[in-house]
């Protein structure tokens, strides 16, 4: 991969988007990749010490303090900001395992626009019982509406080309731009999605700023209403 990557001349941004995780984020900045180029953390106004410890475990990071609030509009600044060709998106509360990086990337090099994580993919196993029911709920809508076979569409963990914001508007003017809405508008749009089976480790310390529920309602709507909109190719 790394072979692949030097002959193509291809930069690659690891994007961490974070609100006060200065106790999980020494569990995911070291297991980042060296041959990643750019590691950028987009800080939703943390009162912790989240960005202190970002510079002090990574000194070469770069830290950008998202403008709005909310995950959605952090991910939609971060992968504006990002330099990289490719965007890898990682969860900052070390769910995700960073040295995975790989199973994400190499599918972009054999053509693919999208590489999704799965939470659920290798079974059901050690996961919350409201993880699997919420999950399973929104993934069977989409997978009827698209005629898909997903087995996780809210992983935060996915990878893809930075060109493909040109092609697909895939952010809500409200806001909204989480996994499931990306997914709706890249299927509209033709684009090559792939699945990628991911470990899921939890997360590692202090309770999610997410209210689950209300997510999850929220995905299905979304999930409806993009199956019946225009596509949102530019």
């Amino acid at each position: 991969m790394l072979k692949a990557k030097a002959e193509r001349r291809l930069s690659i941004t690891a994007l961490i988007c974070t609100l006060n995780e200065e106790e999980s984020l020494p569990h995911v900045l070291p297991r980042i990749p060296d041959w990643v180029d750019e590691v950028l953390l987009v800080d939703g106004h943390s009162t912790d010490s989240t960005v202190a410890v970002a510079k002090e475990l990574r000194p070469n990071i770069r830290v950008l303090s998202q403008p709005g609030r909310g995950k959605g509009e952090a991910l939609k600044y971060g992968v504006e900001q990002a330099s990289g060709d490719i965007i890898v998106t990682l969860d900052a509360d070390g769910e995700t395992d960073p040295e995975e990086v790989t199973n994400f990337v190499h599918p972009l090099l054999q053509g693919y626009d999208f590489a999704k994580g799965s939470r659920f993919a290798t079974g059901w196993r050690h996961k919350p019982f409201h993880r699997i029911f919420g999950n399973w709920l929104i993934v069977t809508v989409f997978n009827v509406l698209y005629r898909t076979e997903y087995t996780d569409l809210c992983s935060g963990y996915n990878a893809f080309w930075k060109s493909i914001t040109q092609r697909v508007n895939l952010w809500s003017d409200d806001g909204w731009n989480y996994e499931p809405l990306l997914i709706c508008r890249l299927h509209k749009a033709g684009l090559k999605v792939m699945e990628v089976p991911q470990s899921m480790r939890g997360r590692l310390s202090g309770r999610s700023r997410l209210p689950n529920w209300e997510q999850g309602f929220t995905a299905i709507r979304t999930v409806v209403r993009e199956r019946f909109r225009r596509s949102q190719e530019r």
